[in-house]
């Protein structure tokens, strides 16, 4: 089963990266209705190219490597 992560994103100059989960939804033509809903909104729209969806299969690893220091 796979879940799809609809996501807006967009540096900011005080705050860096502004990252906003908007929701997860059970198929990607039920997050792109979402995205037309929320694309009019105020920032969305000053925004538009922030948006993605990204599709997860449900109980996976999806980060299988560590991480180390800046």
């Amino acid at each position: 089963m796979k879940l799809y992560i609809l996501q807006h994103e967009r540096e900011d100059p005080e705050f860096a990266d502004d990252t906003k989960l908007i929701g997860i939804y059970s198929s990607n033509d039920a997050a792109e209705a979402a995205l037309r809903r929320v694309q009019k909104l105020p920032g969305f729209s000053e925004f538009p190219q922030g948006f993605s969806i990204d599709a997860y299969e449900v109980d996976k690893d999806h980060w299988t490597e560590g991480f180390g220091p800046d």
